[in-house]
């Protein structure tokens, strides 16, 4: 009787929790996609190539921000009327090239898995466009284990604003106050310290500033380690 009771609670542990997850650089690897898009429209222009790994820590903050500091790398400074029209230019190639590479990190799904299973509601909480994110979570049926995917289109502002995490977890039917969000760099920290919620960094994102470095509550190597960082943080059952 007494185990059963334990097993019981510990599959609901999680109960009314809502975990959010950055998408590129967390849930899924996309970096050769975006960077070989944005090596797309230096080529177009004229100007040398990027190695992708010196592209890589740049993703994160939306394909306007990537587009202007991949440029600025390659020794352009964009004018603002350039920076539209190439920022146009890699939102109708990234597009149709979105999944062309990109996979999601070993042990997602079954980490999804494990979190629905104890009770957690999921969401997506992205500085990358909503049809975009949409368009990749699609590729590798990714959806439908989310209960809202909301973009940067889709919030008052963009991470680190906490109101986009904010419009996340509520969209998914949960509050701050039991909320973690998953990420993997700067911006995800300041958008879950600002809205109070916990923070659990991935090691193997996209980061300029070293995922360690930054201010964490958890630091995760591998998806399988996230359901029992998810309930230690949350405080849901016991040790």
């Amino acid at each position: 009787m007494r185990a059963h009771a334990l097993e019981t609670r510990m599959s609901n542990s999680l109960a009314g929790a809502v975990i959010a997850f950055d998408l590129d650089g967390t849930l899924v690897d996309t970096a050769l996609d975006l960077t070989g898009t944005l090596n797309v429209l230096l080529a177009e222009e004229g100007i040398a190539t990027l190695p992708a790994d010196e592209i890589r820590p740049f993703i994160g903050k939306g394909a306007r921000w990537l587009v202007e500091r991949g440029f600025q790398a390659a020794g352009v400074e964009l004018s603002q009327a350039d920076g539209a029209r190439l920022f146009e230019r890699f939102i109708a190639h990234y597009g149709d090239h979105c999944a062309d590479a990109s996979q999601p990190f070993p042990g997602v799904e079954a980490a999804l898995d494990a979190l629905a299973a104890q009770g957690a509601v999921l969401a997506v909480c992205t500085n990358k466009r909503t049809d975009l994110s949409h368009k990749v979570l699609d590729a590798f049926d990714l959806t439908r284990r989310f209960a809202a995917v909301i973009g940067a289109d889709l919030a008052p502002a963009a991470k680190p604003d906490p109101r986009h995490l904010q419009l996340a977890v509520e969209a998914a039917g949960g509050s701050l106050a039991r909320a973690v969000l998953v990420g993997d760099a700067a911006t995800d920290v300041g958008a879950a310290r600002a809205a109070g919620a916990g923070l659990i960094l991935v090691s193997f994102g996209y980061t300029e500033t070293p995922a360690r470095d930054l201010d964490h509550d958890i630091l995760i190597d591998r998806f399988a380690d996230l359901p029992a960082a998810c309930v230690r943080l949350l405080g849901a059952c016991d040790p």
